[in-house]
């Protein structure tokens, strides 16, 4: 049975009457029993292609995921849609009422965790009857070259073997080249198996920023933004940290998750988040694959991500409902300078690939050009050279040479003996003498006073350039020192462009527009009724309000103001399961304008 010949199945079970983007291809191979890899942006509908074969075909279909709260976000979802699922986790007090359902038929999709799934139990359950499909979520985990990677996931092979006509679906949104190629080997999936769907979230958009006060930028940021949001730290403490001062400055609800936390607060945090409409965390990367949460209005980073794959895992936790969301990095010298010292602490055969991955994070940060532009071609893409939806395309910055300016830098940081901060040089540079320069004699160096004028204030953001290309490092005690890259700067070998900086803006021209919560119309009163009866109708059925309709839908009952069940039911995404359940009590609201 082809993906064509699912559509009334698609549109009776999710509501929608066509397929997005490559889902009918990969539908496609499960339902002609091959083994895929699905590489899909998140928000591109990736559970929809084991969720529709698990209606459509005899049998269950066995989905491994890695998080506990994930797998209970999908399965809320899947019963909302009317599927028969459950899940086998150790939280689940249902267990032995779950192993028979599926032994007795009763099941369409059963989700499981690797460790159990590895079991020498589970597979004599599956023994006693075979799945209709293997899906593997988060696959990226299998591979060592994956920035998740987990021991566990590489332990389904013989268990995906052991059922050998069972197709086999293995599922990502983050894999490079060489990610991809060993989930392929790993899962024992062919290389014409893999559909990429491409990497491109268009609906987010893209700033990163020099961190000069954290607290205070994401204020103004969180200010623009209004709805659901995450903003990521690099400590626990800072998490806390920065709870207490932005819940205290934009009044908003905001809670620290950290996993320094007790398990029932993290659950709590977790809990209220998912089920939030303008909710804020403030969280380690502990807060990770586990957020199923498709209205996430904007995420946040309050310092440098780990590399390039972790920052588009997070970034692509806003706006999975395709509706405009926003993401802003916050970076600083000092990030990089951590970064690098953490390089020494990994076995040395890692560190060459890991030095790759931070320094493809600095060309990132440090480019004027497109910053999608600049991600995509990480991931093997060639896309247009400006996207229009980040903010070098929004607010080109002009490109500065700072060349000369960087030899001068270096030789200060040289000849004042490679030891001091990044103050005492640019104090050196602009000729500022005070009693720690003069006793050191450092007022009689030929580079004292040798940058003037608009040249000196380019000094700051150059020296977070020269860190990040590792041209500048930092000593143990915060002094700078020269990197393995100046010496080809210091010849004048590797030239150094950098961007103008900013002229400071009025906080409402920083905004730079509605922001992200411009897609959805608060302020329109059918829309916020509806809302409002959403979130009754979830708080009724204890399930988040999204699980109910997502704000996408809400908009179009608002705009076409369906007068019947059957007319609510034309809208993309009210499948026959919701419309029964829920459909007249917004038909009511709706009558009342």
């Amino acid at each position: 049975m082809s993906a064509d010949a699912l559509l009334p199945l698609l549109k009776s079970t999710f509501g929608f009457d066509h397929f997005r983007g490559r889902q009918s291809d990969v539908v496609d191979r499960v339902m002609a029993r091959e083994r895929t890899l699905a590489v899909m942006p998140t928000g591109a509908g990736k559970s929809l292609t084991y969720q529709l074969p698990a209606v459509a075909l005899d049998g269950c279909v066995v989905v491994v995921s890695p998080l506990i709260a994930l797998m209970h976000d999908q399965l809320r979802g899947a019963r909302a849609a009317g599927i028969r699922a459950a899940s086998l986790t150790s939280v689940d007090a249902d267990g032995a009422e779950t192993r028979q359902r599926y032994r007795d038929g009763e099941l369409d999709l059963l989700y499981v965790a690797p460790e159990r799934a590895t079991g020498e139990g589970f597979r004599a359950l599956l023994e006693a009857k075979t799945p209709a499909l293997f899906a593997i979520d988060e696959a990226h985990c299998v591979s060592e070259w994956g920035h998740d990677f987990r021991p566990d996931y590489r332990l389904l092979r013989p268990l995906l073997d052991a059922f050998p006509v069972v197709p086999r679906l293995a599922l990502t949104a983050t894999a490079d080249k060489h990610t991809r190629e060993d989930i392929l080997f790993q899962l024992g999936i062919p290389d014409d198996g893999l559909i990429l769907a491409g990497f491109d979230r268009p609906n987010i958009r893209y700033a990163i920023r020099p961190r000069v006060t954290a607290a205070r930028q994401l204020v103004e940021f969180i200010a623009a933004n209004p709805g659901p949001g995450i903003v990521y730290c690099p400590t626990r403490s800072g998490t806390e940290r920065l709870a207490e001062q932005l819940a205290k400055a934009t009044g908003r609800r905001v809670a620290a998750y950290h996993a320094g936390l007790d398990a029932e607060v993290r659950s709590r945090v977790q809990h209220d988040f998912v089920a939030s409409e303008d909710g804020i965390v403030t969280a380690t990367v502990a807060f990770g694959m586990g957020i199923d949460k498709p209205d996430v209005r904007f995420v946040a980073h309050a310092a440098l991500p780990k590399s390039i794959e972790s920052y588009y895992q997070e970034t692509g936790r806003a706006g999975r409902d395709g509706d405009p969301a926003e993401a802003m990095m916050l970076w600083g010298a000092d990030d990089f300078a951590k970064a690098r010292m953490r390089l020494s602490e990994l076995p040395e055969a890692r560190v060459p690939g890991e030095r790759v991955r931070l320094n493809a994070l600095a060309a990132l940060v440090e480019t004027v050009e497109c910053r999608r532009a600049q991600l995509l071609r990480h991931f093997g893409e060639s896309p247009p050279g400006r996207c229009g939806n980040c903010d070098n395309c929004l607010d080109p910055a002009a490109q500065v040479d700072a060349t000369v300016l960087a030899q001068k830098l270096l030789s200060a940081v040289y000849r004042t003996g490679q030891s001091y901060g990044a103050g005492h040089i640019e104090a050196v540079l602009t000729g500022r003498s005070d009693e720690r320069i003069v006793g050191r004699g450092h007022d009689k160096l030929s580079v004292f006073g040798i940058v003037a004028g608009d040249e000196a204030r380019l000094i700051k953001p150059l020296v977070r350039t020269l860190v990040a290309r590792e041209a500048l490092e930092t000593t143990e005690h915060g002094g700078l020192m020269l990197g393995p890259s100046a010496r080809a700067m210091m010849k004048g070998e590797a030239p150094v462009l950098i961007a103008e900086p900013p002229v400071k803006r009025t906080k409402r021209e920083a905004r730079g527009g509605a922001g992200a919560g411009a897609a959805n119309p608060i302020g329109d009163p059918l829309f916020d009724a509806l809302r409002s009866v959403r979130r009754e109708l979830a708080a009724e059925a204890n399930v988040p309000p999204y699980v109910i309709f997502h704000d996408a839908v809400l908009r179009a009952m608002a705009i076409e103001k369906p007068a019947t069940l059957d007319a609510m039911g034309t809208i993309p995404g009210v499948g026959a399961k919701k419309l029964e359940a829920w459909g007249d009590a917004f038909l009511s609201v709706i009558r009342h304008f």
